[in-house]
């Protein structure tokens, strides 16, 4: 009987992270119980199969496939394409680009507050960083989540492009090691001389609970252009909302009045 390609594919899929336990924390099975699914001992429920497989950005087709094409696939899609290469997505940002009001103003860091997709009732402060290079105006967050044994933190990291359009700061954000997941995010501008808050909605969904999509409210909190990242950094984490200021808690807050049909954040 041929071997199970499962498990090869599976362990070739695990070497793009730092640790098999990485893994496990990120998707939200137990360490032991994904060590059955690596020696082929016992197959994933359909449940976890479909968590498995939305986290590493494959279908089951594909993770089932003959572990050299697997791994070919794996490959191609986080090799980097090349400047001659034609494709939609290089126009579509230029001309973005083009429309794009100066964000000069903006660029610096930023605590970056929301509704953690994943963890129900905390609020997840993030750093982020917008910054300028070759005319475009780039994006990067990193986000720091306790793991439930009291290791070292998980690090995700996203990056994107920032846009000035319609009157409205429009972030595009993907997670950086497989591009699987994609947030968007349009924020007030701030009208004020100096920036304070930026309020607005974001997209997205979460990585251990399935793969519904989700809205929330999202602020970034302006602190400078010189910024200490490595300082910033070691404030950011899952909160209660009774250990963050009471306006930030305020203005995440994800309710919608009573007769609306779309979910709306009024401008500060």
């Amino acid at each position: 009987m041929p071997p199970d390609p499962l498990t090869s594919n599976l362990a070739f899929a695990c070497t793009l992270f730092p640790s098999i336990a990485h893994v496990c924390r990120r998707i939200g099975i137990n360490r032991q119980q994904f060590n059955k699914y690596l020696s082929g001992t016992v197959r994933p429920s359909r449940h976890n199969m479909r968590r498995i497989c939305d986290f590493f950005g494959v279908t089951e087709a594909e993770l089932l496939m003959e572990p050299a094409r697997f791994a070919e696939l794996i490959s191609l899609r986080r090799r980097p394409g090349s400047e001659q290469e034609v494709t939609p997505l290089g126009p579509t940002l230029k001309r973005l680009s083009q429309f794009s009001t100066p964000l000069h103003r903006y660029v610096g860091g930023y605590f970056r507050y929301f509704h953690s997709y994943s963890n129900p009732g905390m609020i997840m402060r993030s750093y982020a960083q917008i910054t300028r290079r070759d005319g475009h105006y780039l994006w990067k967050n990193i986000e720091r989540e306790d793991t439930a044994q009291g290791g070292p933190r998980d690090v995700f990291k996203y990056e994107g492009m920032v846009f000035y359009l319609g009157e409205r700061i429009n972030v595009v954000e993907n997670e950086a090691l497989l591009s699987s997941s994609i947030t968007q995010m349009i924020l007030y501008p701030s009208y004020n001389a100096g920036i304070d808050y930026l309020l607005g909605i974001q997209t997205g969904g979460p990585l251990k609970r399935g793969r519904k999509p989700s809205a929330s409210r999202v602020v970034l909190d302006y602190l400078g252009q010189n910024v200490d990242a490595r300082r910033a950094m070691a404030q950011c984490g899952l909160f209660a909302p009774e250990e963050l200021d009471p306006k930030i808690v305020q203005l995440v807050r994800n309710e919608m009045p009573t007769g609306a049909w779309t979910f709306e954040v009024e401008q500060l």
